[in-house]
């Protein structure tokens, strides 16, 4: 009855062999602000390169055949100086961070978010912590990027208070933010930007088509429970324990015991949280009404109206809200538990949280010029259009097409960052081709949406991916772009192989992806309106 334990222990040693080699190799990179200049030199010069040839690909946005733009011309190198302060001052990752960590460094320098913490954790048992951080990072969707600043960072924080090593904690986190990038419990701006690039693609051959905003939300809903159990087994049994011989010595390896808390805190706790509920309540109130300045204006077109949609005033402001949010409580909690005495605490707060994101700052310019250079060169289009075509001419079985179309999105999204951008790229090749073959686009669209979030904590491209490194380091120092893809390759190979196998099954058993939704595909035959051959 023993005799099977040896190979199963020789398998993980394996594992964490093949780990540890990767965060060898990936930490003996250049720091990675040097990194992303090399980068930048390299695209330079195989744009130069490529410029040269001639490529029959037809580009979808434009129509005519893919040209690689020569990065090292004199047109594109005064171009690229006069644009550096805007492409860093635009990055959108930058403004994003620093706003929301004003807020957080006023909560985390009162003591607002320990004392929150340490509630949480005598109510929560230890196994749970990690399912519920992934589920939080999942709910995190709906407030756009707020899952990186807000609860990567704490998922740190919350599993080193409970004497769990920090790392593991941003690698569920990670998962549960990026890795389940489509995976929603609740519909986010991201689901109709999506739907309406997969119309307009569909429309490319049958204008009659309309996708519901909503074509996968039974899919990506139940896709989170799934999300869920792959990253709860992989943090506490494969993830963690490699980290056991990882030493926590960074800034912020010392937290505060995670004692009971006296009365002057309880009470500063009680009367923040009231005061965060308060300014809930105000927002609903005043997004409520149907003329709410929060909701869409009219010329949002058919998302007039909503309270979800990227046009919506609501939408736009979530970093600024999450801002306030921390900012109140904070604030309160300081007066009321006695941990800050005027003002000038609540400055230092924000200028202590400041002075942490040094490096980061230093990171996004690089990352920011690279983006920008890679963007311009065309190089990711050219590749993601190769790509598609190489898969429409295949001839592969259908199944083995939709795990295609997973695996190309995986790939492509090491290249491109942005999800519109990907998808606007090889969906106007991959709707219309699956069309033709009989395929849905809601459930092309689930194909990519699968592929898509796999790799995105993979993928140095990620605009937050440098945010990430610098959060590992304020725990480990010696952590570098190498230690975060150990921890998240793990991730990217599970969950493309497990969640392309779920879309398979849900596909085999004719399950519902969303609303309005179907996975075949027939023709009209209506005069005017056929499929082009």
């Amino acid at each position: 009855m023993s005799q099977p334990q040896p190979p199963a222990s020789e398998k993980r040693g394996l594992v964490t062999r093949m780990l540890d080699a990767v965060e060898r190799v990936g930490n003996k990179l250049p720091d990675p602000a040097v990194l992303f200049l090399l980068l930048m030199l390299a695209v330079w010069a195989f744009s130069a390169w490529m410029s040269t040839m001639s490529f029959t690909e037809l580009d979808p946005r434009t129509g005519e055949a893919i040209q690689i733009n020569n990065l090292l011309s004199g047109t594109s190198l005064t171009a690229f100086m006069s644009q550096m302060v805007q492409t860093f001052v635009t990055f959108h990752p930058l403004g994003v961070v620093l706003v929301a960590m004003l807020g957080l460094g006023v909560a985390e320098h009162t003591g607002f978010i320990n004392a929150g913490l340490r509630k949480l954790l005598s109510v929560t048992p230890k196994m749970l912590l990690t399912p519920v951080l992934i589920g939080v990072g999942i709910l995190s969707h709906v407030a756009v990027d707020a899952g990186y600043v807000l609860v990567i960072p704490l998922g740190a924080v919350i599993f080193h208070a409970a004497g769990r090593h920090p790392l593991a904690g941003i690698a569920a986190a990670f998962a549960g933010v990026s890795g389940g990038f489509s995976a929603t419990f609740i519909p986010s701006s991201l689901d109709p930007l999506l739907s309406g690039l997969t119309q307009a693609s569909a429309n490319l051959i049958d204008p009659a088509v309309v996708v519901n905003p909503l074509n996968n939300f039974f899919f990506t809903t139940a896709s989170s429970f799934l999300i869920m159990a792959v990253g709860w087994f992989l943090t506490d049994r494969v993830i963690e324990p490699r980290l056991r011989r990882t030493k926590v010595d960074g800034d912020a390896a010392e937290m505060p015991a995670m004692s009971e808390l006296d009365a002057r805190e309880r009470k500063g706790l009680w009367m923040a949280l009231l005061s965060m509920l308060a300014t809930v309540v105000l927002l609903v109130v005043t997004a409520l009404p149907e003329a709410s300045p929060w909701r869409a204006p009219a010329e949002a077109g058919a998302g007039a109206g909503s309270l979800l949609v990227s046009a919506a005033p609501m939408m736009q402001s979530i970093v600024a809200l999450i801002f306030i949010f921390f900012l109140v409580p904070g604030i309160v909690y300081g007066y009321v538990a006695g941990t800050v005495d005027s003002h000038r605490d609540i400055v230092k707060g924000m200028s202590n949280a400041m002075s942490g994101m040094g490096y980061y700052i230093v990171m996004a310019f690089f990352a920011a010029q690279f983006i920008y250079a890679f963007g311009q060169s065309n190089m990711g289009a050219l590749f993601a259009i190769k790509g598609a075509n190489f898969l429409q001419a295949s001839g592969l079985p259908m199944g083995a097409t939709i795990v295609g179309i997973v695996l190309l999105s995986g790939f492509v999204n090491l290249l491109i960052g942005s999800a519109s951008a990907k998808w606007a790229l090889i969906g106007a090749i991959m709707v219309p081709m699956m069309m033709q073959l009989g395929v849905s686009p809601d459930l092309t669209q689930a194909a990519y949406r699968v592929g898509d979030s796999s790799t995105n904590i993979i993928t140095p491209l990620l605009p937050y991916f440098p945010l990430i490194v610098v959060f590992c380091q304020r725990y480990v120092k010696s952590a570098g772009i190498g230690t975060l893809l150990s921890m998240m390759l793990p991730f990217a190979i599970t969950l493309l192989v497990v969640w392309s196998a779920f879309l398979l099954l849900f596909w085999g058993l004719g399950l519902p992806l969303g609303l309005d939704s179907s996975y075949d595909y027939v023709a009209p035959t209506a005069a005017g309106v056929a499929p082009a051959p």
